[in-house]
């Protein structure tokens, strides 16, 4: 199968999410909040590098119960002063 590459917007989007979930993951480890949500830690290691910066519904729900975090809050930080429109306009 081959993926479309991914436009700047959804890297984007996939960096502020990495960097929500390094901030709520705080002094817990890797392999502590992986373990917590059923991950592997290299997967929960590119997420939060934005290696994998889109990734499946459910891992993102199972990171959040992990981290104690609401999907709605997940979404909000991932989309805010992102405008998808705005790349479309200046490319």
């Amino acid at each position: 199968m081959v993926r479309t590459p991914l436009t700047p917007w959804e890297r984007q989007r996939g960096e502020r999410l990495g960097e929500l979930l390094r901030e709520a993951r705080g002094g817990r480890s890797m392999v502590e909040v992986a373990a917590r949500a059923g991950l592997s830690s290299e997967t929960l290691r590119k997420i939060e590098t934005g290696r994998a910066p889109t990734p499946a519904f459910f891992t993102i729900s199972a990171l959040a119960n992990a981290l104690g975090l609401s999907m709605d809050t997940l979404a909000d930080a991932c989309v805010a002063d992102l405008d998808p429109m705005e790349e479309q306009l200046t490319a």
